[in-house]
């Protein structure tokens, strides 16, 4: 197949990690195509381009003239199927109306009338379904995409502790995600003040714009800010406890890369958390609310739950590709293989 992927972001989140797996799983088999927007990069310099297989062939477009640059590259590879990931790009595709196929991911919700446009949507949570009630296309549930991460020797593990201020016998809590408000990262981090755990330390791992303001924050140096690592989901492994305080979050894929590492899991009530901890054992607290954090915060240190080894096969990346080729082989086949030409 020829396949077009989408995606006119910045930076290396969720999305970004997502994407690039799916090209990746796909360019030994298939003709793979991202299209990104030249200023790809975040002000730290991470990009998708920096985790993407030799064989994904990416085209960048101009930042103030995408939808002229994302029409020649439409033309120039002719895919048979287009993949958008996020509002900006399946805008775009929406807009040129190509002769091909088209599918986007939910990766959030439905944030504009484009994503009901699309032949065929994925979503990866079940509330998203609430807003497809008038939408006519094809309809798939696909798992977010998990890479399970081996287990690390004991001695990785002392390092990476010592890496987050904590030794081995501190209870080691860690948050990981883009530092923004929508996040919630200023929750935890009052929240983990507030509770005064004996020998507890907190480490967040990631960058955002919320940083100096969080930095700040933090009342004690028990509080780490370890930036954005490529070797974050190891890190998962050398936390006690892993905490989404996120005020939004329509999945999670955190969550399942600590469930993967066997890490407890303390998350607020938000859309995905909420439906992945009734499948996988958690705790979940109230949106905002310092005293629930802080009281959950002390009851888990003294609790101290063991590691437990939970059983992710359906997110594993090699099920979510199949589903994935499967589905765009049927959008294809409903297009009649009708080759892109603008």
């Amino acid at each position: 197949m020829r396949i077009m992927h989408t995606l006119f972001s910045r930076g290396f989140a969720g999305t970004e990690r997502a994407t690039a797996e799916m090209c990746n799983a796909c360019a030994g088999e298939h003709e793979v195509t991202l299209v990104l927007q030249k200023q790809h990069r975040a002000t730290n310099g991470v990009s998708i381009r920096d985790h993407l297989d030799d064989r994904v062939r990416v085209v960048e477009v101009s930042r103030w003239f995408p939808a002229w640059g994302l029409a020649r590259a439409i033309r120039d590879h002719r895919p048979e199927i287009i993949h958008t990931h996020l509002r900006k790009s399946t805008r775009l595709v929406a807009r040129l109306k190509p002769t091909c196929a088209t599918i986007a991911t939910l990766h959030m919700w439905v944030n504009g009338p484009q994503f009901l446009e699309m032949d065929g949507l994925i979503v990866i949570a079940q509330w998203q379904k609430r807003d497809l009630a008038r939408y006519r296309g094809r309809i798939f549930d696909i798992n977010e995409s998990l890479i399970p991460t081996p287990r690390v020797a004991a001695e990785q593990r002392r390092h990476l502790r010592e890496l987050a201020g904590a030794g081995e016998t501190e209870f080691l809590i860690g948050g990981v995600g883009r530092l923004a408000k929508s996040k919630g990262f200023d929750t935890l981090i009052r929240a983990f003040e507030q509770a005064a755990i004996p020998d507890a330390k907190l480490a967040i791992i990631g960058d955002g714009r919320e940083r100096k303001r969080l930095e700040k924050l933090a009342q004690s140096d028990r509080v780490r800010f370890l930036g954005f690592r490529p070797d974050a989901k190891a890190l998962y492994q050398a936390f006690d406890l892993f905490v989404s305080p996120s005020r939004s979050e329509p999945l999670g894929r955190v969550l399942f890369e600590a469930i993967d590492a066997g890490t407890p899991v303390l998350a607020t009530a938000t859309q995905g958390p909420s439906e992945i901890l009734v499948r996988y054992p958690g705790t979940l607290v109230p949106i905002d609310d310092v005293n629930a954090m802080s009281m959950a915060l002390r009851s888990l240190a003294t609790q101290r739950p063991a590691r437990v080894d939970h059983d992710l096969s359906a997110y594993h990346l090699e099920n979510v590709v199949r589903e994935t080729l499967q589905a765009y082989r049927e959008l294809i086949e409903a297009r009649g293989n009708a080759p892109a030409a603008r």
